[in-house]
């Protein structure tokens, strides 16, 4: 079976999966009246800020792909190796972008997102990004705290750990988080994985689906 295939299996897979996120989330936030007039007037603004974390910069910064996720997602740990093959072939002509989004109903999802940023302060986003991803299997879906697993992370990552455990616990941090899920929620994110294009909103189905729109985008 190709590659390509498998990514558009996969995605298949991702895409039930988030339809049954949807089902039984905490649908709870609901953008303020101003928040969601700013969202339909500019989604692109919103979709990505100044501050966001960047997997990597298109040079001329014409094309943007930003995914809000939730990193004990199963849905989203199965896009993973989608959206990492994307960023080999587009990597040089697109934006990619990811914006936090835990749900409330998993456990350590903000605990996960908190111990990311916090390796983020450090210039490791990437590294942890892709820590929790690797490692979903050992700590998600369980209802007990992982702070000292996430803390090993950081750990192995060679981080100073005085300023980590800072950032983890801080308030800011979650701040950091919530001001991605106020963004997220404005631009009707409902579950994770959700894709936007150049502030556009993506449901594709496979991976060639992902890779006809960016090709589209680019064109």
């Amino acid at each position: 079976m190709s590659r390509t295939l498998k990514m558009s299996l996969a995605l298949v897979v991702v895409f039930a999966a988030a339809l049954a996120v949807f089902l039984v989330m905490d649908r709870s936030g609901t953008p303020d009246a101003a928040t969601a007039q700013q969202a339909s007037t500019d989604p692109a603004s919103i979709a990505v800020r100044e501050n966001s974390h960047r997997l990597n910069t298109a040079p001329d910064g014409r094309v943007t792909f930003v995914e809000f996720l939730d990193f004990e997602c199963e849905a989203c740990r199965s896009a993973y190796p989608a959206i990492e093959q994307l960023r080999e072939e587009y990597g040089d002509r697109v934006t990619f972008v990811a914006r936090y989004f835990p749900i409330a109903s998993h456990f350590n999802a903000e605990r996960a997102a908190r111990a990311v940023e916090a390796a983020a302060q450090q210039g490791e986003f990437e590294a942890m990004y892709q820590r929790m991803y690797e490692t979903q299997e050992e700590w998600g879906e369980q209802r007990t705290p992982k702070d000292e697993l996430f803390r090993s992370f950081a750990v192995d990552l060679g981080l100073d750990m005085t300023t980590f455990d800072a950032a983890y616990t801080d308030p800011a941090t979650l701040e950091r988080i919530q001001a991605d899920v106020t963004d997220g929620t404005a631009l009707g994110v409902q579950g994770t994985p959700t894709f936007f294009l150049n502030g556009e909103k993506i449901e594709p189905r496979t991976y060639g689906d992902l890779a006809d729109a960016l090709d589209a985008a680019l064109g």
